[in-house]
């Protein structure tokens, strides 16, 4: 035991464990996104996260060293982290439903079930960028210092963009083309674009806060079978969540969708009235999980059949 505990703790092993710690860190550090649309809040949120990026990291970093030190309970401890990952991510899913009554409009199970996992993944990404550096490095078996720490960043740069690129999502962007919509009632009946909305403005004051203070936007689906990823109304909810908590809601807020057209119409009457600034984080939107479909079946002549 003892020069198994001498092997684990040499200068070369430790000197890899750090580096595979540090660049396992910088890949959580690099997948947070903290702005105006997306968890964690900041500062609180950011540290808790870079926190747990951390342990992450370093539970990836000494498993390979450990499996190599003969100390085989290291596979439990990564069970255990996955479990604890999956704990995390049921406790921020059920923190965001809690939180739910207190927002402009609901974002809805769906949006808040892939905000879970994703923060459940991310995780996953800084203990695999610590583990595949600590390999890499104990392959190479070199004791320089500043060798150690280019490989390190090298690779560790390469995993990390190559883990991103595989876990990234699409965008509303991606797949639909958003412009505004020109607000028009008649009578109680609110149109947009000469489409019907909605026909709750039945008061002369609700008329002219519509037509003084509302905007509108159509999102019109780049190719037909588009349309059953934007008409869910898991991804509805996610679009409207978006704009009304960037910009606030005074009253009124609908997603609407047009059938004949091809088209989802979303209006509100906003706190600050910015239509391209709004149209900017709609195009920002993720494509919910379940929204999605499955690319074997929608790459058929299906989705010709639709309209727009």
């Amino acid at each position: 035991m003892g020069n198994s505990a001498e092997k684990f703790l040499d200068f070369h092993t430790l000197l890899v464990i750090i580096c595979g710690i540090v660049m396992g860190t910088i890949a959580r550090i690099i997948t947070l996104k903290v702005d105006t649309r997306q968890n964690p809040s900041f500062p609180s949120g950011y540290f808790i996260n870079i926190i747990m990026g951390f342990v992450a990291a370093s539970l990836g970093a000494v498993a390979i060293p450990a499996l190599l030190a003969k100390e085989f309970t290291a596979v439990t401890f990564l069970t255990l982290a996955i479990q604890h990952f999956r704990e995390t991510r049921n406790m921020e899913k059920e923190s965001l439903e809690k939180l739910e009554h207190t927002e402009y409009t609901k974002r809805g199970a769906a949006y808040i079930d892939g905000i879970a996992k994703t923060f459940e993944s991310r995780n996953y990404i800084a203990m695999l960028t610590a583990l595949l550096v600590v390999l890499i490095l104990l392959l190479v078996a070199t004791d320089g210092i500043l060798v150690n720490a280019m490989l390190a960043a090298i690779s560790g740069t390469c995993i990390i963009y190559a883990l991103k690129s595989f876990t990234k999502g699409k965008i509303i962007d991606d797949i639909c083309t958003i412009r505004e919509g020109k607000i028009a009632i008649e009578q109680s009946d609110l149109l947009v674009d000469g489409m019907y909305v909605s026909n709750i403005l039945g008061t002369h004051r609700s008329r002219e806060l519509f037509l003084n203070e509302g905007v509108a936007f159509v999102i019109e689906p780049k190719k037909g079978k588009f349309r059953l990823t934007i008409e869910n109304i898991g991804q509805r909810q996610a679009i409207l969540f978006e704009a009304t908590r960037t910009f606030g809601i005074k009253r009124y807020a609908f997603t609407r969708r047009n059938f004949k057209a091809g088209v989802l119409i979303v209006a509100f009457v906003t706190i600050i009235r910015d239509p391209k600034a709004i149209i900017d984080v709609i195009k920002e939107t993720p494509v919910l999980e379940n929204s999605r479909k499955i690319h074997t079946i929608m790459n058929t002549d299906l989705g010709g059949t639709f309209n727009g």
